[in-house]
């Protein structure tokens, strides 16, 4: 059946159940769960990404390490980033793409057949 892309940088593969990164072809994990689980996960500081301004700018906005933290997730693979998400500390990673998989599928089966 092959690979459908999903986003920028993922894909599923419907032969083998798998989330795949698009740029390499590593099989990040089972596509019926949280693709998430298969990247390398990095936080990233803050201050590094939101440094101020400047001395006397009235202005300066940098993110509270005590409510916010930049979480990245990369391929292990090839490195690519494949997203990043602002959360608070101690909630858990995100989970938004859940996919009817059987239907995805069922649809690739329909497209060979035609």
């Amino acid at each position: 059946m092959g690979k459908v892309r999903i986003t920028e940088y993922l894909e599923i593969d419907c032969d083998t159940d798998k989330w795949c990164c698009e740029r390499c072809g590593y099989e990040l994990y089972d596509a019926r769960d949280n693709y998430k689980k298969g990247c390398l996960i990095y936080e990233n500081p803050l201050e590094q990404l939101h440094p101020p301004l400047s001395p006397d700018a009235t202005c300066n906005f940098t993110p509270d390490r005590d409510l916010c933290r930049l979480i990245e997730f990369y391929c292990p693979g090839c490195g690519i980033q494949i997203e990043n998400e602002y959360l608070p500390p101690g909630h858990p990673l995100t989970h938004e793409i859940e996919l009817d998989i059987d239907a995805l599928k069922a649809r690739q089966a329909e497209k060979e057949n035609s």
